[in-house]
Parts: structure tokens; C-alpha cells; sequence
């Protein structure tokens, strides 16, 4: 952790504004815009996304007033950016005892130990540090949740499950498709032979406190734009996006079947057409080329996710090539991990680490898929491969 915290500051200070992705003076990207809105917030009092000073849903508020919260303390003018990386620095330090305590939970102390240093070592963390997104944020709170879950289901404590409810709604606050995150429990209480009336119980105060959390934000939209929004309503959707297989643009016979559309404006629009356009050319798709959505809707959406790695700028000496190939090897040992981890831990002990997976992947699979996305999760995936570092290196030592 002091590795990590020292190493992570070192880069944030000295790379500094590098980390920009887009030109704070004229906002053209997703980091200099939610500094943008953090100051609109401060000085008008107005949360406002891609629409000047005029109020919008387009994003959730929680990383807007966490970054207003280090504006408004240290400054607008460059100040109140560096405290907020150093926060994250902290974060991602903080992390690795999260970490441990998963791992160790789930398999043992040794790799546990190697899963730490895989993630002290792991480039796009310290991307994450400096770039003005909320990716790190919301790791943290999903480990959080994680460890917060495994502890609830042995103890059968309220509280924890208390606890639960309020760490998914701050998930959602930054991500909301973690609001069903905690339906994994459904598996984990059949696991441990919980009783319909404890799951029943239970479900209730996750939801009652979930609701209530979430309630100042539903109020807000439904006060300002005089409906109900449930999260977001933005000008993009993730959902049609998702259907472009490589950012290709469908085949000319989608646009002979539906000739409705065209070229210029399918993906263009808002929410409310998105849903339509994407479900027609899914069925255009599934129709005439079957293995070919499937496979994208599949395998695509992994390695969409995770081979690609959250590594945008090249830190240390270390180039954008080189990083996503070492990404690749990483991933590719978590799967052989997962394959060996039977060895090590049976699969109902490793269920609140395959569910965090497999959740945080399938819910991505409808939408668009790419690394921002799949980093929280990527964490998880270096327990399985640490447990493939310990395999090998086990059998190693034995052919000695």
C-alpha cells in the first residue's frame, strides 16, 4: 500500500495535466466536461451536462459533487483538480487491503499476497489515478460492496445488509446499472440455506434503503423537468452504440430492409428512438448473420471489455502497445486461473467472486463494451490470475 501511494502520487504530481483527455478550455471530452459541470454546480448552483448552465439528467450527480466538494475546497483554478488525483491516489492504495481481504477470503493468504503485487504493478491503476473519471471511485466502492456482502451472508447481521443498500446506491450514484448488483445474493442466500422469511427481510431493507438514497435525485428530476427519471436521460445511448460490431456501421441490406433509416442519422437522436433503432437492427442481424452476432454479443463484448486495456496515455516509459499486450497476458492467465481455481477453493466458496464477474460482464453485454467499462472489474479477474502465477510457479518447484 505505501509502495502504491508513493509511486501513484510520484506520477500524478509529476505528469500533472497530462492526464487531460480532452482541452479544459474548450471541453471535448468526458473528463474536462465534469470539471466543467463540477464548477457549474459550484457557481450557479446547477447540475449541467452538455447543456451550457441549463440543468440536465444527461449523467448521475455523484462524481460532479465529489469533484465540486475538492473544487470548492482547494480551488477552481487547478488546485481543487490535484487534490481530487491525490484522493484517488489514496484510493487506489487503500484498495489493495480490499483486495487482500477478497482474495484471501476466497482462496488463501499466499495468493492473496501475489494478487497485491500483480495490482501494485498494474499500469492503467495508475492511469486511473490521474484521469478525471470516476473509474476509480466506483472500484472502490464495488470492492467495498463485495467485502461487505461476503460478511453480511455469514453473520446474517441487519446492519450489513443495511450497508449493502447503501453502497449500491452510492454505486448507483456514478454507475446505475450496479443497482441490481445485489440480486447476486439471491444465489449466496440458496448457498447458505437462508430461509424465504430471512431473504424476504433482508431484500426489504436493501430496497427501503436503496429507495430512499436514490430519492433526493428522483425528486430533483421530477421538480426541474416535471417527470419521473429513473437515472438517466442522455443523447446517446449505450444500448445502440452497442450493436456497431467494431464501430462498423450495419450492411447495406439493413438499410434496403428498413429503409427508414440511413446512414447519417441511425445513430444519431436521443433515448427515445435509440431502443428502436437497436432492436431493429438486432433482429436484421440475428436474422441474416446469426454465428456473427452471436460471437460479437459473446466473445466480442469480453474481450471488448477486458483485453483491451484502461491505458489511454503512456506512463513510465511504457507505450500504449506494450500495455494492452501485457493486458492480454493477464487476462488470459485469469482464465486459466478460473479453470485451476478448483484446486485451490471449491465453486460455491469462490460464488461471491465468479457472481461479481459475471454480473459486471453480462450487464454490459447489451450496451456498448470497452475498457473504461471493464476495469472495476478487471480486479477481480487478477485474483484468478494470481492463482495462475501460484499454480505455476508450484509446478515449477515441483519439477525441481
Amino acid at each position: 500500500m505505501a509502495f502504491v501511494l508513493v509511486l501513484s502520487v510520484s506520477i500524478v504530481l509529476s505528469y500533472g495535466d497530462y492526464f487531460f483527455l480532452g482541452d479544459p478550455d474548450k471541453p471535448n471530452n468526458d473528463d474536462v466536461k465534469y470539471i466543467q459541470t463540477a464548477k457549474i454546480l459550484l457557481n450557479e448552483g446547477t447540475l449541467a451536462y452538455n447543456t451550457g448552465t441549463e440543468p440536465s439528467s444527461f449523467i448521475m450527480p455523484g462524481f460532479p459533487l465529489i469533484l465540486a466538494g475538492f473544487l470548492a475546497v482547494f480551488g477552481q483554478d487547478g488546485g481543487g483538480v490535484v487534490a481530487f488525483r491525490l484522493f484517488q491516489c489514496l484510493l487506489q492504495a487503500g484498495s489493495l487491503y480490499l483486495i487482500f481481504i477478497i482474495a484471501r477470503y476466497i482462496f488463501n493468504s499466499r495468493i492473496a499476497f501475489i494478487t497485491c503485487i500483480i495490482s501494485a504493478l498494474y499500469l492503467p491503476d495508475y492511469f486511473s489515478s490521474g484521469v478525471i473519471l470516476s473509474e476509480t471511485i466506483f472500484r472502490t466502492v464495488i470492492l467495498l460492496l463485495v467485502c461487505v456482502m461476503i460478511t453480511a451472508v455469514q453473520s446474517k447481521h441487519w446492519g450489513g445488509y443495511a450497508l449493502i443498500g447503501v453502497l449500491t446506491a452510492a454505486a448507483a450514484y456514478f454507475k446505475p446499472q450496479a443497482s441490481l448488483f445485489p440480486a447476486v445474493l439471491l444465489i449466496l442466500w440458496w448457498k447458505e440455506k437462508y430461509t424465504w422469511r430471512e431473504m424476504l427481510r433482508f431484500t426489504c431493507l436493501i430496497g427501503v434503503v436503496y429507495i430512499a438514497l436514490l430519492s433526493p435525485w428522483w425528486i430533483r428530476n421530477v421538480v426541474t423537468f416535471d417527470r419521473f427519471i429513473l437515472f438517466t436521460e442522455s443523447g446517446g445511448s449505450p444500448f445502440l452504440l452497442g450493436t456497431r460490431i467494431y464501430h462498423l456501421m450495419p450492411p447495406d441490406g439493413f438499410f434496403d430492409a428498413y429503409p427508414q433509416y440511413d446512414r447519417e442519422t441511425l445513430f444519431q437522436g436521443s433515448d427515445a428512438s435509440a431502443m428502436t433503432k437497436g432492436l431493429d437492427i438486432l433482429k436484421y442481424g440475428f436474422t441474416h448473420n446469426p454465428l456473427l452476432y452471436l460471437l460479437w454479443y459473446t466473445v466480442g463484448k469480453f474481450i471488448g471489455l477486458y483485453f483491451e486495456a484502461y491505458y489511454w496515455l503512456p506512463i513510465l516509459g511504457v507505450g500504449l502497445v506494450a500495455g494492452h499486450v501485457i493486458q492480454a497476458l493477464l487476462i488470459l492467465l485469469s482464465i486459466a486461473g478460473i479453470v485451476w481455481s478448483r484446486r485451490v477453493s471449491s465453486w460455491q466458496h469462490q460464488m461471491p467472486l465468479l457472481l461479481t464477474i459475471l454480473y459486471f460482464t453480462v450487464i454490459y453485454v447489451p450496451f456498448i463494451a470497452f475498457s473504461r467499462y471493464g476495469y472495476p472489474n478487471v480486479v477481480f479477474l487478477l485474483m484468478y490470475t494470481a492463482l495462475a502465477v501460484d499454480q505455476i510457479l508450484q509446478r515449477r518447484k515441483l519439477r525441481a
